[in-house]
Formats: C-alpha cells, structure tokens, sequence
C-alpha cells in the first residue's frame, strides 16, 4: 500500500515537471520574437517568461482579510473619486470659462 503511494507521489512529481518543461518551452516567446534588438535599443527589457517565477509568486499569495479588503476597496474607491472630481472640474472651467469671455 504504501509502495503504491510512493509510486503515485512520484508520477505526480514527474508529471509537474514534465509539464513545468512544456509549459516553459511554449511560453517562452523571447525566442520566437527576435524584440530584443529592438527594443534593447530603446532601453526597455522583455518581461520575464520564465514560469517558475510567477508560480512563486502564486504560492507566496493569500487571500486577504475582510478588514484588508474593505480598506483597499475604501482606497480605491475615493482615489477613483478624487479623480472624477477632478476631471469634472477640469470639464466645468473649459466649457464655461469661454462663455465669461
């Protein structure tokens, strides 16, 4: 019984590496895009595509509280209303400022 779970963990190890080695064969575009001269010259670098780093981020990630998500959802909330105030204030003076004048 237990040799049959070891076999199994094993199959399940080799078949995420497996995958994590096609997966990072098909996602890896810098070499299908030749970019890098082009863009190297403007100073700009590709994005990663090695796979393995988002996967770490992935693990490193939780799900936020309730107390944390209420805050980041009053802050996002009042950025996006401070920018609409804005904008509409920039909207008022130039259509009603020409009137004036």
């Amino acid at each position: 019984m237990k040799a049959e779970t070891k076999s199994a963990e094993k199959n399940s190890q080799a078949t995420k590496l497996d995958l994590r080695e096609r997966l990072g064969n098909k996602l890896d575009i810098k070499d299908k895009l030749d970019l890098d001269g082009m863009v190297g010259d403007m100073g700009i670098t590709m994005p990663s595509t090695n796979i393995g780093e988002y996967l770490r981020v992935l693990k490193l990630a939780r799900k936020p509280s309730r107390e944390e998500f209420t805050m980041v959802a009053k802050v996002s909330m009042a950025g996006i209303g401070a920018i609409g105030v804005l904008g509409f204030l920039i909207y008022a003076l130039l259509t009603e400022l020409p009137k004036v004048f």
